[in-house]
């Protein structure tokens, strides 16, 4: 069973004064802070301290400096010009907590890059200034081990504000960044790419990106134009290509593609890379990186079912999440709590639960209403804002959401009260886990009673193995073997389908699915594109599979934006979802 949350002291002791550390660069700086096989994405507003503490938390304390993470991405010009900002967005030391007119505030560690307990860190900005993007840098380069260029968010808020990946045709400008960092910050800088159209222009952007100056080059496997509907399957090829033909001594991330822990390895076989780096599959299950607990082991936090497939319960993760709330964001000591139920245990308190909660709607009012009246739990005073709850609360409910993503299929009654959840306000996600508790205590009762067969019937009626296109003329895979189909999802969904109390990873549908069933329209150019090759190649199944990749890869007739010079502006707002990853 993997370890519990351990609580070392916040207040940190910071490295020596006047002792300035060697700048390493390349594998050299790599292996210095351990040579990480696994890393947190950074994803905005969802990477954050308490995120990142709870995916370490799932490896032993000795093993939890393995996983790199990233902080979500920062707006390099407002990171500079805007402390408030700066600590609405990131909290390294105790002053950066406290109100900008404290005077002699201590700059003792407190969250982000806290050498005792968030380490190694690099610290991610997108930016397409050279000078805003060095002093936004230099203000964060004591708190971290190396600072990141986004060169990868795909979202329209880059493309208008001319960043991200919508800086892959200014080649010239990406050397600009990534070398006046190289050369002026007292850290390394590393950068995060998308594959371009060829594995040829794809390995001309990377040697640009390493001759800058960058120590390890991280490549998501998806173009530009792949996310949402279109994200389809990442490119594992790419990764490879660039491995076998870059200089053997470059440090390569690969990302995409890994939503169970078994991927991680498969990943790093099929590319060659140094290490993996999850988004997604991180945010629906923060114990990817740990390694599942052997059979007869699983404790209650694991749960293993009778045809052997198993994950962490959504009650157990949900405690961990708040239990670090309470005591690194909040500084105060966790509620006392009852062990993790399972089948065996004194069931009395699920009787009680349901009694209050019926004689509380028959008062006219919800147990649940009462029970946050009756406590705070740690809620703050007054209204709270994104600015003045702080990075950790901001990405709250998102993260629950994705967490408790099947769960709430199921149980509308807590997506309602997640839903209305008030920012800030510990106390509501409190009494949400007890009704997650509760339900998930039932729900396996229910299990046991009906010999798992409770499973089987909610799964068929919810068409768990029917999702996906059926693509028929494909033979069967042997049980086991894993395939990462660009036409289908049904073996994903197959392979990572649990029931709704474990946690697993959300499959999208692949761009021809979504196509199949209207979720997504093409437009005119891109229809008759695909129209014509399908004409001109019907022929031959090469040809024919050559369409449905230029269908699943969204390639069909893609308009490059146009480039400007423009600023990143004031005005802009990054988007809330927890899927954007730079």
């Amino acid at each position: 069973m993997a370890a519990e949350t351990a609580a070392p002291p916040v207040a940190a002791v910071a490295p020596e004064a006047g002792s300035k550390p060697t700048k390493l660069h390349g594998r050299a700086f790599y292996e210095s802070i351990g040579s990480p096989k696994y890393i947190v994405a950074p994803m905005v507003d969802q990477s954050e301290f308490a995120w990142r503490m709870l995916t370490r938390s799932f490896l032993p304390e000795s093993q939890r400096r393995s996983v790199l993470a990233y902080t979500p991405m920062f707006h390099a010009r407002l990171f500079a010009e805007t402390q408030k900002y700066r600590d609405s967005h990131f909290q390294p030391t105790l002053s950066s907590k406290l109100p900008p007119t404290s005077i002699d505030t201590p700059d003792a560690p407190y969250l982000d890059g806290n050498p005792a307990i968030d380490r190694p860190l690099f610290v991610q900005f997108c930016a397409n200034d050279p000078s805003s993007l060095l002093s936004a840098a230099s203000i964060a380069a004591p708190f971290c081990d190396a600072v990141d260029l986004n060169l990868g968010c795909p979202q329209g808020i880059a493309r208008k504000g001319h960043y991200g990946a919508f800086l892959q045709e200014d080649q010239k400008l990406i050397h600009s960044l990534i070398k006046t960092l190289h050369e002026k910050l007292p850290v390394p800088v590393t950068a995060k790419i998308r594959i371009l159209e060829t594995k040829e222009a794809t390995l001309a952007y990377a040697r640009n990106v390493l001759d800058a100056g960058a120590s390890i080059l991280t490549v998501h496997g998806r173009r530009r134009e792949q996310k949402g509907h279109m994200t389809g399957v990442a490119d594992w090829e790419y990764i490879r290509f660039l491995r076998e033909n870059l200089p053997a001594d470059t440090v390569i991330f690969a990302n995409g593609n890994v939503l169970q822990h078994g991927d991680l390895q498969r990943c790093l076989e099929a590319t060659g890379a140094d290490g993996v780096m999850s988004a997604e599959g991180n945010l629906s299950d923060p114990a990817l990186f740990a390694q599942p607990p052997a059979p007869s082991e699983e404790g209650r936090e694991y749960w293993r079912g009778r045809d052997g497939r198993g994950g962490y319960r959504v009650d157990a993760v949900m405690r961990r999440y708040l239990d670090i709330m309470h005591k690194y964001v909040l500084e105060q000591e966790p509620p006392a709590r009852r062990p993790l139920f399972v089948p065996g245990d004194d069931d009395g308190w699920l009787r009680q639960a349901e009694e209050e909660e019926a004689g509380g709607e028959d008062d006219g009012e919800p147990a649940r209403k009462k029970r946050r009246k009756d406590g705070e739990g740690g809620k703050r005073g007054g209204k709270m804002t994104s600015a003045t709850a702080g990075p950790n609360f901001v990405g709250m409910q998102a993260h629950l959401f994705h967490m408790l993503r099947h769960f709430v299929t199921k149980h509308h009654d807590v997506r309602d009260a997640l839903a209305k959840g008030k920012l800030g306000d510990i106390s509501v996600y409190e009494s949400i886990l007890e009704m997650v508790e509760r339900k998930v205590a039932e729900g396996l009762l229910e299990y046991e009673k009906t010999d798992g067969r409770s499973v089987e019937e909610d799964m068929a009626r919810n068409g768990a193995y029917e999702k996906g296109v059926r693509d028929e003329s494909k033979p069967n895979l042997e049980e086991g073997v894993i395939e990462d189909d660009p036409d289908s999802s049904v073996g994903t969904v197959k392979r990572c389908k649990r029931p709704w109390w474990v946690l697993q990873p959300i499959v999208r549908p692949l761009p021809k699915e979504a196509l199949a069933k209207g979720a997504i329209s093409l437009s005119k150019k891109e229809r008759q594109k695909l129209e014509q090759e399908g004409k001109s190649h019907e022929t031959t199944a090469e040809t024919q599979s050559a369409v449905v990749d230029a269908q699943s890869n969204g390639n069909g007739n893609v308009t490059k934006p146009e480039q400007t010079a423009e600023k990143l502006e004031k005005e802009t707002s990054f988007p809330t979802s927890g899927l954007v990853s730079g």
